[in-house]
């Protein structure tokens, strides 16, 4: 059974994030440390003893749909009642809607333990939240008073409805339209598919954000609106009133989150409602929606790299109790008699720490990028708030795709380690590999992630953030050869090696781009953006190593880092080979697709 490693995550979010500073410079008003331990303590009881007791119930129910309606497996609705009047869905959300406004830093380490505790229960409120922030920072007046003190209490849920059957990462290809009606609002009309928790039976009302386009919009992204359209119409008392017309179709059949309702939504069918239409309100302003949805969308990119990182916690925990438990053959240099635990065969045990490095290196990077955003909005000087702000876009991409790219890994080793019974469901480590694979491919794939992080985030500031970034990493390879530390082993000269890897390939891009060679630099831009997280790795886990904190824990991150360092770093080099030398091959191999 998960248990949340509340330890491990305030050590991260103060000593390697950086959140300690911050709160030693006043950076959170009177937020203090006690506070935060006090939240993440509360937050891991709730994930280990309420909500991943019932993950097994959902995996294997799943939701389901009559006549529209759909139903979430046992227990679900009420755990999600009992989630929201703990108050967790408004940690970050405005003080003057219900909100609590603490750092948005804290709200995804609570994500990450809810995650690990069922993934597909945790979906619904990272939707709510995205809602929240998303009409809070562009919605009118009016939106707010009658949304927002719903949204962040709980009480009503939100969705994102973009996807349609034609238009998936391609937004330009939307077809939904939306029109004009006498009194200010909007009649919604079209299809939306893979809309996460669209339909459900967890809170009263449901606060679906649509992308639509209106009669004379301009043609391609230019032309897509953002419209507010609830399940329920509100009264006059701001309780849900008329059924407004839209509904779902269907559930999706899934190879994981199966507890998750993923629904087909119809709009303006006129299956309900007094005429054809959903009735919806604008959000921020016509043919400017998708400016509007992104404020969503980059927060829901972290936080689905918070699924990754919850996703490889969860498995590791799963793979270590089992290899402890379960013995086979004798383990060399082994006195004991009988089978040994599998945990002391060579094999496992590095399969085991390759899991553990990827997911602290997972959770550094994710976390880090969470404490860019705190100090972006925290900065009272423009320039501090510029570079915060580029920081946080430079390291979304890598905090997307690197803890994604490790959830899937990670599971995969999960069931590997479990052998022939990881491969049964009852073991339940399979879950976590089919829960894990959507993470890779939502919220804008990882290959997209690779795009713009090599043609949008690297040119920010011409160059000057990134490379401020590697000046920041190469101090900490410094730092690790200045501190003599004989437990460090080789870790100073990987981390150089590494990091050198990382500074010319990112040099070679930039190049390449002002060049306008953009193919080529496209061609390397995965192996990039993962270059680019395993050196992050390797830099955060040394910075908690050389972290003076009496914890006790002091040794096993050091050996963590070195592990990590002397088997995993490596491969940036060979990474670094495919980002510069990749792309002609690649070209000249076109003929095999035909």
């Amino acid at each position: 059974m998960y248990t949340a490693p509340v330890d491990d995550i305030a050590f991260t979010l103060k000593h390697v994030a950086g959140l300690k500073d911050a709160l030693d410079k006043g950076a959170f008003g009177d937020l203090s440390e006690d506070i935060v331990d006090a939240i993440l303590h509360e937050a891991g009881r709730f994930a280990s003893d309420e909500v991943a007791p019932l993950a097994e119930i959902g995996d294997k129910q799943g939701s389901t749909i009559v006549d529209g309606a759909v139903r979430t497996p046992d227990g679900w609705a009420d755990l999600y009642r009992r989630w929201a009047e703990g108050g967790w869905n408004g940690l970050t959300a405005p003080e003057e809607f219900g909100g609590q406004a603490l750092p948005h830093l804290l709200n995804v380490a609570a994500l990450e333990m809810w995650n690990s505790g069922s993934m597909a229960f945790a979906l619904c409120p990272t939707l709510t939240m995205g809602a929240v922030e998303a009409v809070a920072k562009h919605g009118s007046d009016e939106l707010k008073s009658i949304y927002l003190e719903k949204l962040v209490s709980g009480a009503w849920t939100g969705t994102m409805n973009l996807t349609e059957p034609q238009a998936g990462s391609d937004l330009a290809a939307l077809k939904a339209r939306a029109e004009r009606a006498a009194d200010g609002s909007y009649r919604i009309f079209g299809q939306k598919i893979y809309i996460t928790w669209g339909e459900h039976d967890a809170a009263e009302n449901i606060i679906h954000l649509v992308l639509a386009r209106l009669p004379d919009a301009p043609a391609g992204t230019r032309g897509i609106s953002l419209f507010l359209v609830p399940k329920f119409i509100p009264d006059e008392a701001g309780k849900p009133d008329e059924r407004n017309d839209l509904f779902c179709h269907s559930l999706e059949h899934k190879l994981g989150i199966h507890g998750s309702p993923t629904c087909t939504m119809i709009f303006g069918d006129g299956r309900h409602g007094r005429e054809k239409g959903a009735i919806g309100w604008l959000v921020g302003e016509e043919n400017k929606g998708l400016a509007c949805m992104f404020t969503m969308m980059n927060n829901a990119r972290l936080a689905v790299g918070m699924q990754g990182v919850a996703i490889c916690e969860a498995a590791t925990q799963k793979a270590v109790a089992y290899a402890k438990e379960r013995t086979q053959g004798k383990a060399p240099g082994s006195a004991a008699t009988g089978m040994s635990p599998i945990i002391e065969h060579p094999d496992i045990a590095r399969t085991l720490l390759t899991m553990k490095a990827l997911t602290q290196g997972s959770r550094a990077i994710a976390f880090s990028c969470a404490h860019a955003i705190d100090m972006s909005h925290a900065a009272t000087e423009a320039s501090d708030r510029k570079f915060w702000q580029e920081r946080a876009a430079l390291l979304t991409p890598v905090a997307k795709s690197f803890a994604t790219d490790a959830g899937v890994d990670v599971a995969s080793l999960g069931i590997q380690v479990h052998g022939g019974m990881g491969f049964i469901e009852e073991t339940g480590a399979a879950r976590y590999l089919r829960d894990a694979r959507i993470a890779p491919i939502y919220e804008g794939t990882n290959g997209i992630q690779a795009i713009d992080l090599v043609t949008r985030k690297l040119p920010l500031s011409d160059g000057a953030q990134v490379r401020g970034l590697i000046g920041e990493l190469k101090a900490l390879a410094q730092a690790v050869h200045a501190s003599n530390t004989p437990e460090l082993g080789e870790t100073g000269r990987y981390l150089d090696r590494s990091l050198a890897d990382l500074e010319e390939t990112t040099e070679w891009l930039l190049a390449a781009l002002a060049k306008d060679e953009t193919a080529a630099a496209l061609a390397g831009a995965t192996p990039y953006q993962r270059l680019f997280g395993l050196a992050l790795t390797g830099a955060y886990l040394a910075k908690g190593a050389l972290a003076s904190v009496d914890d006790g824990q002091g040794p096993s991150r050091t050996a963590l880092c070195r592990f990590a360092a002397e088997n995993l770093l490596a491969e940036t080099t060979a990474l670094k080979d495919r980002v510069m030398s990749g792309a002609a091959s690649l070209e000249a191999a076109r003929i095999l697709l035909g």
